[in-house]
Formats: structure tokens, sequence, C-alpha cells
């Protein structure tokens, strides 16, 4: 197939490549930075540059963008999208990028996919892509109701080439509800933990639950505000009920309510060791 991959940052960039490492697909790739471009071409991540032309023969494009500017980049290329290619996004939200481009694909006759690989670094941008990135790794799809079955199995087919190890099929409302709290709030807590003024002086004082805690605070801004903001109601929610719980930690310290710390502490390790076993079962 002839692919095409839109946005050649850490995930566009580690999609290109381990596609033309492992698979025989044609990838063609495009990016605002016309020095990725040169890199990649250097790099054999892609083989040439996704312009109109190599865009209409595209059999699939991966949208390796943010929300908005995804959404823009596949209405403006709507037109040179040939019928019954197949269109992924690997968006953090889904809500309101399906919504914008299901209608459209149904309109210019091409398939949309909502996607989003669980996969990611602390470093960001095509330097820090890689091959191996999505080795062993989740991918979430959000097809609507009346997307062909063959579309969605060339989609999974796909993502397994990539060396996706799982696939998840949801709404794109699941979705963002069980981000909010899987991956969204964890980088708000991890921020808001670091911000305090005593981690300025946790050298000799931290070990590994300090790194834990604080890994993902590493992010990138401009990308995680338009996330948390695309989500806002889900995310909000997440954050007020973990208030809420922090708030019954602080009350039960403060007052010296030995059984109600006891309990809710014994709640979490019950919760933490049902969750281990889930996992195992998978």
């Amino acid at each position: 197939m002839k692919i095409g991959v839109i946005g050649l940052g850490l995930i566009g960039g580690s999609m290109a490549k381990a596609l033309s490492a492992y698979t025989a697909h044609a990838v063609f790739g495009s990016d605002t930075n016309a020095q990725v471009l040169t890199q990649a071409l250097a790099d054999g991540a892609i083989g040439g540059i996704l312009d109109d032309t190599a865009c209409a023969a595209c059999d699939v494009l991966l949208v390796a963008l943010y929300p908005g500017t995804a959404i823009r980049a596949v209405s403006e290329r709507a037109g040179h999208i040939r019928k019954g290619a197949l269109v992924v996004d690997c968006c953090g939200t889904k809500g309101g990028v399906c919504a914008a481009l299901e209608p459209l694909a149904k309109e210019k006759g091409f398939c949309f996919i909502g996607g989003h690989p669980m996969a990611g670094r602390e470093k960001f941008g095509y330097d820090a892509s890689n091959a191996e990135l999505f080795r062993g790794a989740s991918m979430i799809l959000t097809p609507c109701e009346d997307v062909p079955v063959q579309d969605l199995a060339r989609a999974q087919a796909l993502f397994y080439e990539l060396g996706f190890g799982r696939m998840c099929i949801c709404t794109p409302a699941e979705h963002d509800r069980m981000i909010a709290y899987t991956s969204q709030l964890a980088h708000v807590v991890s921020s808001a933990y670091v911000q305090s003024p005593a981690s300025l002086s946790h050298v000799g004082f931290s070990a590994g639950s300090f790194q834990d805690m604080t890994r993902v605070a590493r992010l990138y801004e401009p990308m995680w505000t338009e996330l948390f903001l695309n989500n806002a109601e889900p995310l909000a929610m997440e954050i007020d009920g973990l208030v809420e719980r922090l708030q019954a930690f602080s009350d039960a310290i403060r007052s010296g309510d030995r059984q109600g710390l006891f309990e809710m502490l014994h709640r979490g390790r019950v919760r933490k060791e049902l969750l281990n076993e889930r996992e195992k079962q998978r």
C-alpha cells in the first residue's frame, strides 16, 4: 500500500520509521518543518513528500497532529483524498476530531476512523521518534457505527504491522472519559506535585517514589494544554474526584482518625492488587 503520514513528530515520525523498517509499504510524509522533512528523507523514514499528487494516490493517511490542527489538515486535503482511502488520526482526544471528520469522510467518500496510540516518551519531536515506540503497545480505535467491517480490519492489521500488541475498540466518548483518568489526570497530578516548594530541596531525601510521581511532569506544554481543554469536562470531573479523596486523607490525618486513614489506605492497596491481577489475565 501507499501510506501518507501527516506530521512527523514523535508519533508520526515513529510510525513512518516503523512502516519503512518493518513493512513493504511505500511511505510519504509531510511536516511544516522543512528540516524535519529533509531529515526524514535522509533517514529513509519516508520515501517521498506527501504533496497533493501523492495524497491522491495513498491508500491510507495517518494524521499525527494536535486535534485542531488534525481537523484542519484533513479538511484542507479532503479534495485530494481518493475515494475508499482510510484516514486515521492519532490525537489524544477523540470527541471533537471524530465529530468534525466523520461527516467530512462520508461527504468525500473516504473512511475515517479515530485512533489513539497508547505510547509516548518524555521527549518530543522527530528527533525523539523511534521505530520501536509502539512495540507491544495498545492502539485505541473509535470507529463510527457505519464504518465497514473490512475498513476496521484493515486499520487493525496495519497497526499490528507497526508493532502494536493490542487493539481496543470503543466510542469517542468512552475514550475521552477513560483517557481523562488514565493519562490526563496523571499528568495534572505530576505537574501539581512537582511544583511544591519542597521539590527544590529533594536531593538526598527522595528515591523511587519521587521519580515515579514526577516523571511525566516533563511534558510538552502546547500539546497538553490543547488536550486538557479539548477534554475539559471529563478531566475536570476526575480532578474534582481526586480533590475529594485527597481532602478525606487530609481530614483524617489532621484529626488523628487512625481507623479512617487505615481504611482508605487499605482500599487503595486492595484496588491496586485487583488491577494487577486483571492485567495478568489480559
